[in-house]
């Protein structure tokens, strides 16, 4: 069974992430570009889960999560790639 995105944003943390990211940062972009590609895939996610069981992590969640682990693995790799840091000072 295909798990629901819920956000929950409000339990540990007491300032919004999307306050910290500065507004032209890179990230923004790439997590725009991804939402799109997700929302496409979106009824195939749904012919390649069961009706019925327990829930399961959405997919689009463990894919953004890989994207994301590969894009910050590459600019450890070569080094502060972007020059700019990723939360606003």
């Amino acid at each position: 069974m295909r798990g629901e995105d819920k956000r929950q944003r409000a339990m540990l943390v007491v300032i919004n992430p999307e306050q910290r990211i500065a507004q032209d940062h890179p990230l923004r972009r790439i997590r725009a570009l991804a939402d799109g590609a997700l929302r496409e895939l979106s009824p195939v996610f749904d012919q390649m889960y069961s009706a019925v069981g327990w829930p399961s992590l959405p997919p689009e969640r463990l894919l953004k999560a890989s994207l994301l682990m590969a894009l910050y693995t590459v600019q450890q790799q070569i080094g502060r790639y972007w020059n700019r840091p990723v939360y606003k000072e």
